[in-house]
Formats: structure tokens, C-alpha cells, sequence
């Protein structure tokens, strides 16, 4: 899809749709009345009828109208000004893409950019504009031997802007927007696979695949035998079962000062996990294909970066794993010893995501960070905390989280955190290691396995999000939702803006 800005009134659009926007009750917003104004009250004379009220959800398509120079325009209803907030410009975004991909129109010229959003600029709505488009476009039919073809393809977008001052900002917001849309599908793509395609061999391979993208990202793909060797018994404890072998990503993106230390982020990349010996339940187990969600969101944001010529040092790290049963397989109650030095008691098997962060956190100390993040589907506890709306956030230092919490507030991809209290960690004591890996009790689950990646952590300025209610939804609409890329590429742009404001 191709999008663009352009300032100029709306009747000289020559387009093949032209979006405008209507408030409850059958008030035009100002483009639309502008244009009304422009071919003699036409649609005026229509909202009188009651062909439209104005009302969220609700759009009319229309064609042929005199003195103008679009071949359709169609009408979207906003609700009422006073009421439009983040979540409803977003639902008013997401309903006008689907109108128009209802339409024939090859290409289309958007006004709803000017609806007013509290605390929200124009770059703003540009960018969750093409979010809404982008996101209805998506489709994952890679596997189907029947393909459902689109009607015709939207090609072409123009967005508003009021002036010629705003063509620079917004064409700025354009390529973030694009560059964010193109990382979330790249997750959206690696989520939706499924587990004997996605292994942790093929995530490497596309780790590969994306540095040959784009040159200046670089990829090392440690392997089994030099994990065994750095003394990672966390992260292989959990591969033992499993036919496939682990690997530990590492991509490295490097375009910022030399001497800057670089923000490292590191994602979870169990490509299926059974539980282990501890095994899960079988209903819905095949969504356990998403618990490599984690690494995704890290693939998803290099290619941002990468895209958006970031002048940033950033460096992605990916265990990669699959939890299996077998004869092979780590037992509840063994013990190992983790990168750090520190020993482990596995009491649960499906406790696995964070064995395998652990190692890649400790792991992270020889690059000396800035900041280390750790995506993860590590709880189904967090989805009972939260719910499936924001990301659970966890922090050793609390400007990293402000400015994590901030990232998600500008991308809409938000994040809440909850309390890491040295209180918590006493329920995490063994009697036999120096930790087991979950607490006697289901008491605070994501808090826990917060507590337990924290003790890894010590060295620097560390943040864990949970996205085990997030990274993907569930029931009809099954599929991976690219989160948090945006609230991550947001981040780092922000810390771009830092470094430019020095």
C-alpha cells in the first residue's frame, strides 16, 4: 500500500474515494462541509433525509455527485466530536478501512485526520491511520491451497494534512507508521505459523533473511554445543526433550556512536511449548504455537529499526527453544545451573520461558546496555491480572519503566506495571538450590516469575513485559497481533529524540 500527505481542499481531489467525516446528529465535520458547500448543500439535503446519522460504525457510499472531481465519496460516521478518544478515533480509523476496502476504489483520499483527539496531534492520527489499514489488510492464508482473492486492491492512500507546514512532520509520520506496520506483520507472520514450520531453526533462518534485508543488521546463531560450553544449563534444561535444537539468536544493529551503549532486547522463543513433563491440558494447546511471540515482537522491531535507519546501537537476542516431553525431557524436582552460576530447582516443567531468559539476560551483561527488555508470553496469571489489553511491566528502575509506560500512552500499544517488591522473592526459596523456578503456590503468578527473572538482572537497568494477553487473540478472530512492536519502536525512537535533543 502505498501512502502518502497532501494538503488541498477536498472537491479538488481527483480520486476514486474520497472519506469525509459526519458527527452525530447529521452534523458534517469541517472538510465535509467545506465540500458540501462546493456542490450546492448535496450532502446536506442527504443527512436531512436520515440517510445517515452520524452515529460510530455506521459509513454510506456514495457516487456521482455534481461538481466534483471524486468518483465516490464516502461518509463515515465519527459519534459525537466532544466524545472522540484515543480508542474511538481508532475504531472510526479501523471502520473507514474496512468501508473502503468494501469499495472498488483503487486509490482513496482521507479527511478524517482532522477530527479532534484530546492530547493527540496530527502525526498521531496519521500513523494510527495506517495502523487501521494495514491491520485490515493482514490476512494469513500462506498454508491454504485456496487463496481468497481480493475484489480489487486498494493501492493508494493520501491523508490530510491542513498546510504545506505539516507535509514534512506528517511524511515523517508516514514512515514511521509504514516501518512499525511492517514489523507487526513480520511478527503477525511468525506467530501465525505453525510449530513444525516455526522452530527454532527456522526463526534463526529468518533472523538470517532479515540481515540480508537490510545490511546493517549482523546475526550470530549460537548453537547447543557452545551454549554447553558458556555453561547455559537454564536454557537447555528445557530443549532436552525436544528433537529440534535450541539456538541463541543474537542480532546485532549498530548505527549509532560507537562508544553508546546499546539498548538490548530479549525475546522468548518457545516455537511450541507442551508443558514438558508437567503437561499442559490438551484444549487449546495448539495456541502454544504463540509463545514465541516474544522473539517475534524482537525480529518485528530490528526490522523497524532497521527500516527507519535508526541511528541507535540495538541488539536483539532470541532463545529459542521447544518444550517437549520425552525420555530425555528435564523431570520436576531436578536441578540445574544457570549462566550466572546461580542453581535452579525445576519444580514445573511448563515454567520453562523463564530457564531460558535467565541465561539470554546474563548473557546480555558482556554487552554492558543502556537498557535491557525482555518480551515474554511467560504468564497465564498475567492475563487473569490484566486482561488481554495491556502488557504486564515489571522494572528494576523505575525511569525505564516511565519511559516504557510512555512508549505505549504515544503508540497506543499500552503497558501497566505491577509491583516487583522484595516481598515477593521469599516465595521462590528452595530447599535444595539457591531458587525454584515457581512459588508453592499460584499467589501473584506473574509476579513471581517476574521475581525470579530479576534476580538475573542485577547488573543493569532491566524491564520485563508480559504479553501473555496480548501477542494474540483468541476465538474467531485467532491470529497474532504484532504487539508490542509498536510500543518498542516507539521507545526507541523516543531515545533517538533524546540523543538529538543532548
Amino acid at each position: 500500500m502505498d501512502f502518502s500527505v497532501k494538503s488541498g481542499n477536498p472537491e479538488k481531489q481527483r480520486t476514486a474515494c474520497l472519506v469525509l467525516g459526519v458527527y452525530e446528529s447529521r452534523r458534517l465535520a469541517p472538510a465535509a462541509e467545506q465540500f458540501d458547500g462546493a456542490c450546492g448543500g448535496y450532502l446536506g439535503n442527504l443527512l436531512r433525509r436520515g440517510d445517515l446519522e452520524g452515529k460510530p460504525g455506521q459509513s454510506l457510499l456514495l457516487f456521482n455527485i455534481p461538481e466534483v472531481s471524486s468518483e465516490r465519496v464516502l461518509l463515515v460516521g465519527c459519534g459525537r466530536e466532544r466524545e472522540i478518544d484515543d480508542r474511538r478515533f481508532r475504531k472510526i480509523a479501523a471502520h473507514a478501512a474496512a468501508a473502503l476496502n468494501d469499495t472498488s476504489a483503487s486509490d482513496a483520499a482521507i479527511y478524517l485526520t482532522e477530527l479532534p483527539v484530546k492530547g493527540r496531534d496530527l502525526n498521531w492520527k496519521i500513523r494510527q491511520f495506517i495502523e487501521a489499514f494495514e491491520e485490515a489488510r493482514y490476512h494469513f492464508d500462506r498454508l491454504k491451497s485456496k487463496k481468497d482473492a481480493p475484489r480489487r486492491l486498494l493501492r493508494k492512500i493520501i491523508l490530510s494534512v491542513p498546510g504545506r507546514r505539516e507535509l514534512s512532520g506528517g511524511e515523517q509520520a508516514v514512515r514511521e507508521g509504514l516501518a512499525i506496520c511492517a514489523g507487526m506483520a513480520l511478527a503477525k507472520d511468525l506467530g501465525n505459523l505453525p510449530p513444525n514450520v516455526c522452530t527454532p531453526g527456522y526463526l534463526a533462518e529468518q533472523a538470517q533473511a532479515l540481515a540480508r534485508e537490510f545490511p546493517p543488521l549482523r546475526v550470530k546463531v549460537l548453537e547447543e554445543d557452545e551454549m554447553e560450553h558458556l555453561g547455559m544449563g537454564a536454557l537447555l534444561s528445557v530443549t532436552r526433550g525436544s528433537a529440534q535444537p535450541a539456538k541463541l539468536i543474537r542480532l546485532e544493529y549498530r548505527q549509532g556512536p560507537a562508544k553508546e551503549k546499546p539498548y538490548v532486547l530479549v525475546g522468548k522463543g518457545v516455537t511450541f511449548d507442551t508443558g514438558g513433563i508437567s503437561l499442559k491440558p490438551g484444549e487449546g494447546m495448539d495456541e502454544m504455537k504463540f509463545d514465541m511471540c516474544g522473539a517475534a515482537s524482537v525480529l518485528g522491531t530490528l526490522r523497524a529499526c532497521a527500516q527507519l535507519q535508526l541511528p541507535l546501537n540495538v541488539i536483539g537476542l532470541i532463545p529459542a527453544v521447544e518444550n517437549m516431553p520425552g525420555g530425555r525431557a528435564s523431570r520436576p524436582g531436578d536441578i540445574v545451573t544457570s549462566l550466572s552460576g546461580q542453581t535452579v530447582e525445576i519444580l514445573n516443567t511448563d515454567a520453562e520461558g523463564r530457564l531460558i531468559l535467565c541465561d539470554a539476560l546474563s548473557y546480555a551483561e558482556r554487552d554492558e546496555p543502556a537498557a535491557v527488555i525482555d518480551i515474554a508470553t511467560l504468564t497465564g496469571a498475567c492475563i487473569i491480572a490484566l486482561g488481554r489489553h495491556p502488557h504486564g511491566l515489571f522494572s528494576n528502575h523505575p525511569p525505564l519503566a516511565n519511559a516504557l509506560q510512555a512508549a505505549g500512552h504515544a503508540a497506543y500499544d499500552r503497558a501497566w506495571e505491577l509491583p516487583l517488591w522484595d516481598d515477593y522473592q521469599e516465595g521462590l526459596d528452595s530447599n535444595f538450590a539457591d531458587m525454584a523456578n515457581v512459588a508453592g503456590n499460584r499467589d501473584g503468578g506473574a509476579i513471581m516469575g517476574a521475581c525470579f527473572l530479576s534476580r538475573f538482572a542485577k547488573k543493569f537497568h532491566w524491564a520485563h513485559l508480559d504479553i501473555a494477553g496480548t501477542a494474540w487473540k483468541t476465538g474467531k478472530a485467532k491470529g497474532a497481533t504484532g504487539r508490542p512492536v509498536p510500543l518498542l519502536t516507539q521507545y526507541l525512537l523516543d531515545r533517538m529524540a533524546e540523543t538529538k535533543g543532548k
